[in-house]
C-alpha cells in the first residue's frame, strides 16, 4: 500500500519526466505567462473563483442616455483595444451586449496600480471595473475607471487585427476566435435564436406538441439519403443516426396526438457543399385531417414570422436579389416548370428510357440516374432551380422518389407533394402523406427493388411502420424545413458553414 508521506517525492519525481504547461507555450504566451505568475506573486489571483457586475454594458448605456443617475457603476469585459500616453490610457471592453471606453488615470487609480495595469493588462483580458460614466468631448461615453481587476488572463493573444479575422479555416476551426473578434458573425448566430424561436413560437401557438424521437434509429427512413452506422456492443446490433424523423412522427399521430413537430439534428452520409453538411437542423411538423395546402400555409407563415423577427420586414437581401417573402407564393407544377425552361416534357418522355434519350439528344449534361424519377429530379435541379428566385411552391414530384407522399389523383406518376423555393435554392419538403398501408408496403418493395440495382439511398423496408399504418393514420399533411438554410436566407450568408457554430470540416 501506499503511504502518503512518500506522494510529495513521488510527485516531484514525476514533474522532472512530465512535460510542463510552460514548454507547450510559444515566445509571446511565455511572456504573457510570466504576467500570471507576477499576479500570484503580487498576491492577485488572475483566474478568481467570481465576479461582480453592476449592469450589462448595454444596460449601462441605456440608463445614462436615458439621463438616469446611474452613480457608480461595475463592468466587465474583455479588453479589446488600448491607447496609453504617459499617465492616462484610454481603452475599450465589450461583454455580450456591446462595447464601451474606459479612461484610466495614475491620478484615479495611484501610481502603483497604474504601473502594474500597464505591465501585466493585454488586449483579451477579461477584467472587471468599477467607476463613474462620463461623456467625452467627441461624445464617446466612458468609464472614469477607479478600480480595475483581472478577472481572466489572456496567455494566448487575440488575432491581430481585431476587425478582421478572414481566414476560413481558422474560423471555422476556431470559432471561439471568429466569435471574439467579429462581431457580425456574433449577430449571424444572435438572429440564427431568433429565428429557432420564432418557429417554435408559430407552432406551439398553433397547437404542435413538441416531442423528441430517436436519434439512433434501429433502421433509417424518411428520406432518400446514406446513414451513418455506428455499432451498440450490449445489443449486438447495428444502429443508424437519423437521416429525417418523418416515420416516429407520424407514429404519434397513430397514437392519437394530432399535431406534433420536432426541431432537430439529422446525419446524412454525403457530400459537403455550400448548402450541405453530414449533420444539420431540420424542423419536422405533422398535422392531423391536413393536406398539402395545409402545409402551404404553414411555410408561408413560418418565412412571415421568421423574418420578421431577424430582419423586421418581409422584403430582404440575398446576393444580388431582391426577395419578397410577402404571401402567397407562386405554385407551379414540376412539369411545367421543366418544360418552360428546357423545353422537355417529361409527362411525353414519361419514362427513363424515353427521358434519357431526350437529355442526350439535347446535350444537357445530367448524371446517370437510376429511374425516371430521379431523372427528371436532376433535370429539375441542374436548370430550373436555380432559377426561382420569388418564392415558389414546386409541386407534383414523381412518385418512385416520393415513397410517403399520396398520389395525385387521376395521375400516379405524380404525388401530391411540393418544395418551397427561394434565391435559387430549396427550404422544405411537404407532402400530403401516404397512409394507405398496401400503397406504403408496395412503395417500400419498389425501393428495396431499386436498393438491388445499386441505389444507395433507397429506403429500408420498415414493418412496424406499415403495420402502424394498418392501425390507421388520419389524413395527414407533413413537412419539413432546413433551419439551417432559412437563417442562411434571413442573414445573406451564402455557405451554410457561416450559420453552423461548429461545421464539420477534413482533417
Amino acid at each position: 500500500m501506499l503511504r502518503y508521506e512518500k506522494l510529495p517525492s513521488l510527485i516531484a519525481h514525476r514533474s522532472v519526466l512530465m512535460p510542463s504547461f510552460v514548454d507547450t507555450l510559444d515566445d509571446l504566451e511565455k511572456d504573457r505567462y510570466e504576467k500570471v505568475m507576477r499576479l500570484r506573486e503580487r498576491g492577485v489571483e488572475p483566474y478568481p473563483l467570481r465576479s461582480k457586475r453592476s449592469h450589462t454594458i448595454a444596460d449601462a448605456r441605456a440608463l445614462f442616455e436615458k439621463g438616469e443617475d446611474v452613480g457608480v457603476v461595475t463592468l466587465v469585459g474583455r479588453i479589446t483595444a488600448n491607447r496609453w500616453t504617459g499617465k492616462i490610457t484610454f481603452a475599450d471592453i465589450r461583454d455580450g451586449t456591446g462595447r464601451i471606453q474606459l479612461f484610466l488615470r495614475q491620478d484615479n487609480l495611484g501610481e502603483e496600480t497604474y504601473k502594474q495595469f500597464l505591465k501585466d493588462f493585454d488586449l483579451g483580458d477579461f477584467v472587471q471595473v468599477t467607476g463613474t460614466l462620463f461623456k467625452t468631448k467627441t461624445g464617446e461615453l466612458t468609464v472614469q475607471v477607479a478600480e480595475i481587476e483581472m478577472l481572466a488572463k489572456a496567455i494566448a493573444p487575440m488575432p491581430e487585427k481585431f476587425h478582421g479575422l478572414q481566414d476560413k479555416e481558422t474560423r471555422y476551426r476556431q470559432r471561439y476566435l471568429d466569435l471574439m473578434v467579429n462581431e457580425d458573425v456574433r449577430q449571424v448566430f444572435r438572429t440564427r435564436q431568433r429565428v429557432l424561436t420564432a418557429m417554435r413560437a408559430y407552432l406551439d401557438r398553433n397547437g404542435f406538441i413538441e416531442v423528441e424521437t430517436p436519434a439512433l434509429q434501429p433502421l433509417y427512413g424518411g428520406a432518400l439519403a446514406k446513414p451513418f452506422i455506428t455499432y451498440h456492443n450490449e445489443l449486438e446490433r447495428n444502429l443508424y443516426l437519423r437521416i429525417a424523423d418523418e416515420l416516429y412522427l407520424k407514429r404519434l399521430l397513430v397514437g392519437m396526438f394530432e399535431r406534433v413537430y420536432e426541431i432537430s439534428k439529422d446525419f446524412r452520409n454525403e457530400g459537403v457543399d455550400a448548402t450541405h453538411l453530414p449533420e444539420f437542423t431540420m424542423m419536422e411538423c405533422y398535422q392531423a385531417f391536413g393536406d398539402l395546402s395545409d402545409m402551404m400555409q404553414v411555410v408561408e407563415d413560418i418565412f412571415v414570422e421568421c423574418a420578421m423577427a431577424a430582419q423586421a420586414k418581409l422584403q430582404i437581401t440575398y446576393g444580388e436579389h431582391q426577395v419578397d417573402l410577402t404571401p402567397p407564393f407562386a405554385r407551379v407544377a414540376m412539369r411545367d416548370a421543366i418544360l418552360q425552361v428546357t423545353g422537355v416534357d417529361i409527362y411525353v418522355d414519361d419514362t427513363f428510357d424515353a427521358l434519357n434519350a431526350r437529355i442526350q439528344e439535347k446535350h444537357l449534361r445530367v448524371e446517370p440516374q437510376m429511374s425516371w424519377g430521379k431523372l427528371v429530379e436532376k433535370l429539375f435541379g441542374a436548370y430550373v432551380e436555380p432559377t426561382l428566385i420569388a418564392p415558389t411552391f414546386i409541386i407534383d414530384f414523381p412518385t418512385d422518389i416520393s415513397p410517403f407522399a399520396k398520389k395525385k389523383p387521376g395521375d400516379a406518376r405524380v404525388t401530391e407533394r411540393f418544395e418551397i423555393y427561394v434565391a435559387g435554392a430549396e427550404y422544405g419538403n411537404a407532402f400530403t402523406e401516404l397512409n394507405d398501408p398496401e400503397d406504403q408496403w408496395l412503395r417500400f418493395v419498389e425501393q428495396q427493388a431499386n436498393k438491388a440495382r445499386g441505389d444507395a439511398e433507397a429506403q429500408q423496408m420498415d414493418d412496424d411502420y406499415v403495420q402502424a399504418l394498418k392501425h390507421g393514420l388520419p389524413p395527414t399533411g407533413g413537412l419539413g424545413m432546413g433551419l439551417d438554410r432559412l437563417v442562411m436566407l434571413l442573414t445573406n450568408q451564402h455557405s451554410i458553414r457561416d450559420v453552423v457554430l461548429y461545421p464539420q470540416l477534413r482533417n
